[in-house]
């Protein structure tokens, strides 16, 4: 089933922005993209494309790595937000769920979800959302006094994005949730992104490896390559596009994957569509 794009006016917005790490490294080169606000946006590519550091761009996460935005805007609820620091971002509603599962190891299952909602002002309400945090992930309920770090990596997972919820995030942006993750267990929790998005009005940018995975659940997906975005569209039809079907979700008729930039019908990326 095709899902309808929730297109109102972007939550978020980068424009023509460039990154840099180390003063010599260039990352981000012109990278423009949009999120409109209640959907889940896709960002797909391969390694080293410059999706982390895309995310990490918008999170003010680059200045512990050396990296900093030269170049161009990020925009979230029309405010620039790339000079900001990392903590202020949060208290405007961004979080993110870093690649690998980074939870605190030596902290019980709810006291890492209580760390979620240490800039919140409203503590009156923790106790009841972390209650929501254990319906959307009964196991962490069952673990609520483990030691994270005894937990196996997919419940780890649901930590790291429960974690997240209890910061009430306007926009949640995560950063390859099915990375070495059991087939099985990838569906349990992409099932339950889906349901934040639709049930809590999270808006989510998702950075994904998983193509076919991540277009089943986006409302509208780009692909980056070297720094930059190469092809925009409605999920459907990328999952058609011929090249974006072998060199993300198969094989070529001859069984050998290509590198994006050979295949024959390369396009430049296309404008947002309305």
């Amino acid at each position: 089933m095709v899902r309808l794009r929730k297109m109102t006016s972007p939550m978020l917005s980068l424009n023509n922005v460039e990154v840099i790490y180390d003063d010599v490294i260039l990352v981000l080169k012109g990278m423009s993209m949009e999120v409109g606000e209640g959907q889940i946006v896709a960002l797909l590519g391969a390694n080293g494309a410059g999706k982390s550091t895309t995310l990490k761009a918008i999170s003010g996460l680059l200045k512990p790595e050396d990296g900093e935005v030269t170049d161009g805007e990020i925009l979230f609820m029309g405010e620039p937000i790339h000079n900001e620091e990392a903590s202020k971002i949060v208290r405007k509603g961004i979080f993110q769920v870093m690649e690998g599962r980074r939870v605190f190891e030596h902290l019980t299952v709810e006291e890492n979800l209580r760390t979620g909602a240490y800039t919140r002002k409203d503590r009156r309400n923790i106790t009841r959302d972390i209650e929501m945090v254990y319906e959307y992930f009964p196991r962490l309920k069952e673990r609520r006094k483990q030691t994270a770090g005894y937990l196996s990596g997919g419940e780890q997972q649901m930590l790291a994005i429960g974690r997240a919820l209890m910061a009430t995030p306007k926009l949640m942006m995560l950063d390859e949730p099915s990375l070495g993750l059991a087939p099985l267990l990838v569906k349990e929790i992409f099932n339950i992104i889906q349901r934040i998005n639709q049930e809590r009005g999270v808006t989510i940018l998702l950075v994904e490896q998983n193509a076919r995975l991540a277009l089943g659940i986006a409302d509208y997906a780009y692909i980056m390559e070297s720094g930059r975005i190469v092809l925009e569209g409605d999920p459907q039809t990328l999952a058609d596009n011929p090249d974006v079907r072998e060199f993300y979700l198969g094989l070529t008729e001859v069984g050998k994957r290509k590198s994006y930039r050979e295949v024959k019908h390369y396009k430049r990326r296309k404008r947002w569509l309305s």
